[in-house]
């Protein structure tokens, strides 16, 4: 075996040849320095990006070895790297897309609903007695007309927003400058064809150009001009709601609103389709919003049902329930800022949540509350709306649980479409619309008993439907 190791003594002639000790440096500085930087140290991964920090702040290499006790700017950010602990800051909050202010809701609140005093004005225009079914003469025209209506503008303001995103605001107004027209157009030839009282017909008619003119500036985002606009039939049919205006100041009125809203949506337009258009605009088909149009048209009659079926079940002794129509129209801004909502807290559930599980969970929290929320505001609207309807009585039980459950079927029905799934909502409320009308057709007893367990059925679909689907994370991209 060998002898033990023994030390060799280095040769005199090359210690000159090896390196020099290591200063250690001014502890007491260094640590100074380690408390100014001390969310630069700890937030590094590298003592390099502390050296670049300290040559960014113009430290040389003679003023660190002054100062310091240390050579350089690497050898000091060593000794900062090593006095400082890790702690990573979190990532700020990502700023929420789906904000929206309440101005903006109040505002639709108020362009959905106005219109509605447009029939307080009106209704002596359609003073020609009853009809067989016991409605007032003409109403068959108003409802073919507003049903075409919905139908199509639905559809027709889902193409103009695709063309706004895809191609700017030169692609909607091109898009709005054919369809609104032809809208209206088809809408006009509804009313006409049901025929009834010249002054019911031409309500109509006037009915189907408001509507879509207001689809032409509600995609353009023009609520406020459109606001300015009904102020004529606001100020008319407040008064008629407590007096009896005469009938040309009522036709004035009505005349100048659709004369203000047509003006102003047509010179939108204009200016819309005029702009620089965007480049690389997709040709879009049109049956990609033929499921809106059909969501729309679903809807139409579910509401239709919901105000005249009493009276087209029990005869003219039943009073059409117009305070829940108004009720709904209300509602829709509220229904609006709930959508934004969901969205919102759908996109902070998929940040809290790491499983497929609890994406699914979660979203059913959000889902569950945005719904309990929208029937809480629809349910308050239409309290307020059977007090001050003239001559109104309360609903029953059974009546506003049918209202809420057909709000259900609408809210839920809009949130599938905000994440682009058309054609569930489009069938299930297109089938609800059919079964209440065959419930009329067959003289079931109760229509609001009808209303309430079609309306319910289709809420619970939907819902299943829109759990399963927003519960995947490719839903929130």
């Amino acid at each position: 075996m060998s002898g033990p190791l023994r030390l060799v003594p280095p040769d005199p002639e090359a210690v000159h040849e090896l390196p020099a000790a290591r200063p250690p440096g001014n502890a007491a500085a260094v640590g100074e320095l380690a408390r100014e930087l001390a969310e630069v140290c700890a937030a590094a991964v590298h003592p390099d990006e502390i050296a670049a920090v300290l040559e960014a702040d113009g430290l040389t290499s003679e003023q660190i070895a002054g100062r310091y006790g240390l050579r350089d700017s690497f050898e000091l950010a060593a000794a900062l790297y090593d006095r400082v602990p890790r702690g990573y800051p979190e990532p700020p909050p990502a700023p929420d897309p789906w904000r929206v202010k309440p101005g903006l809701v109040l505002l639709r609140s108020l362009v959905f609903t106005l219109p509605g005093l447009g029939y307080a004005l009106g209704a002596p225009l359609m003073s020609g007695g009853r009809g067989p079914a016991g409605l007032p003469q003409g109403t068959a025209a108003l409802v073919a007309a507003a049903l075409t209506a919905w139908a199509w503008n639905q559809g027709l303001a889902h193409r103009a927003y695709l063309r706004l995103a895809s191609g700017g605001r030169a692609a909607a107004g091109r898009c709005l400058r054919t369809g609104a027209p032809l809208g209206g157009l088809l809408a006009t030839a509804a009313a006409v064809v049901c025929g009834g009282p010249a002054g019911a017909v031409a309500f109509a008619v006037g009915q189907a150009l408001y509507l879509s003119a207001a689809t032409v500036l509600l995609v353009l985002g023009r609520e406020r001009l459109l606001l300015y606009t009904l102020l004529p039939v606001a100020a008319g049919g407040g008064a008629a709601l407590v007096t009896d205006p005469p009938r040309a100041l009522a036709a004035g009125l009505l005349l100048a609103t659709l004369a203000g809203v047509l003006a102003t949506a047509s010179y939108q337009c204009v200016l819309a389709w005029r702009e620089k258009s965007a480049a690389g605009a997709p040709d879009l088909s049109p049956l990609a919003s033929l499921p809106y149009g059909l969501f729309g048209l679903g809807c139409g009659v579910l509401t239709a049902v919901a105000a005249l079926g009493d009276v087209l079940r029990h005869g003219a002794d039943a009073a059409p329930a117009g305070p829940a129509v108004i009720a709904l129209t209300l509602s829709m801004g509220a229904a609006e800022w709930l959508l934004y909502r969901f969205r919102s807290r759908a996109l902070k559930a998929l940040g809290r949540t790491a499983t497929t599980a609890g994406l699914l969970a979660g979203i059913a929290r959000v889902l569950g509350g945005c719904l309990a929320a929208y029937l809480a505001a629809l349910a308050v609207l239409a309290l307020a709306a059977d007090a001050v309807w003239p001559g109104g009585a309360m609903p029953t039980v059974l009546h506003t649980a049918g209202l809420l459950a057909l709000g259900a079927v609408l809210w839920t029905g809009l949130l599938l479409q905000a994440y682009g799934v058309a054609w569930p909502p489009a069938l299930l409320c297109l089938v609800a619309g059919a079964a209440e009308a065959a419930a009329l057709a067959v003289r079931l007893p109760s229509p609001a008993a009808v209303q309430l367990t079609v309306c319910a059925g289709t809420t619970a679909a939907l819902v299943a439907a829109a759990t399963a689907l927003l519960g995947r994370i490719t839903a929130h991209r």
